[in-house]
């Protein structure tokens, strides 16, 4: 247990280097920041980022952010970039290095190429003093006191410091160009965060059969159509009208509450006034709907028709939880 609880506090410790790292970001944010972000929503070009070792891996993250928030941007490897992929680099481009010293050879190799060109640069660093910052047209200050431990050989501190710079720039681009929750389902229509987004349930119940008994039909008729249609449940209609559902836990309490289930009918086990779920809701309102009621079967309905009900399992068929 002596070890464990070491284990424990030797990693609290960590966690808690690397938040105060991050908090310590906020007081260096400048001017420049700001300016940056104007400059990216005034381009026409594409956004470019680079970096080598662990800052290279860095900013691949914050390019997949940026792309599924609005703001196009690509990958440009530093070291690749001096043996041929500057090519990608394009008249109006704006280049962002990433590098903690901003002394590193490949990354002093590829900064006067860029300048060369006229791109813009900016130098996401952890060094002011360096050359990537004396040579780029905007700095983003990374800078941290130490890595998580001190004396760590690993970038830790340094390298969360970027990536929640990056994603500071990628947010705050995707709020000023007003990217909504539609445009991000756009972006990610093969993911659960997606489908959540924009499935909707017309697009699962029409899977499924129509069960539909009447009021007065008999237990038998109730079980068969609930058995064939597979659902689980039925809803009971009469003149077009939904009067109420009936489930198998209804048929559970019937077998309880009637002695002699051979009399009993639709309308007497039925679930009166039941929930229901539009054609055009979102799936995920739809399994809100259903936990909130502790229920697994909604009936859906447009505009007071009813058209079908959606399970529970077809939603987690989705991947939605």
């Amino acid at each position: 247990m002596k070890k464990n609880g070491e284990i424990i506090r030797f990693a609290a410790q960590i966690i808690d280097n690397e938040a105060n790292a991050i908090s310590d970001l906020k007081a260096r944010l400048d001017d420049d920041f700001a300016e940056v972000v104007e400059l990216i929503l005034e381009n026409e070009g594409n956004l470019v980022f680079s970096g080598i070792g662990k800052s290279a891996i860095i900013a691949q993250k914050i390019v997949a952010t940026m792309n599924s928030t609005g703001t196009t941007a690509v990958f440009m490897h530093a070291a690749d970039a001096i043996h041929g992929d500057l090519g990608m680099v394009r008249e109006g481009d704006i280049v962002v290095v990433l590098s903690k010293s901003g002394e590193t050879p490949e990354i002093k190799v590829l900064v006067p190429l860029i300048k060369l060109r006229g791109n813009k640069i900016v130098a996401m660093v952890g060094n002011r003093q360096s050359y990537l910052a004396s040579q780029a047209d905007f700095i983003l200050d990374v800078t941290v006191d130490e890595e998580a431990v001190p004396g760590s050989l690993a970038p830790t501190s340094s390298t969360t410091a970027q990536l929640v710079m990056g994603d500071a720039l990628a947010l705050i681009l995707m709020r000023c160009r007003g990217f909504s929750t539609e445009d991000f389902a756009k972006f990610h229509p093969g993911g659960a965060l997606g489908k959540q987004l924009y499935l909707r349930v017309k697009d699962l119940y029409v899977r499924n059969e129509r069960p539909e008994v009447g009021p007065d039909d008999s237990l038998t008729r109730v079980i068969i159509e609930m058995t064939h249609k597979r659902l689980g449940a039925t809803v009971v209609m009469q003149d077009e009208q939904l009067l109420g559902i009936i489930t198998d836990g209804d048929l559970r309490r019937m077998l309880m509450k009637y002695p002699n289930i051979e009399q009993v009918k639709a309308s007497q086990i039925m679930t009166s006034h039941p929930k229901t779920i539009e054609e055009e809701a979102l799936v995920v309102d739809a399994l809100h709907k259903m936990r909130e009621n502790s229920i697994t079967q909604l009936p859906v309905v447009s505009n007071g028709k009813y058209l079908g009900i959606i399970h529970l399992h077809d939603i987690l068929k989705e991947g939605i939880f």
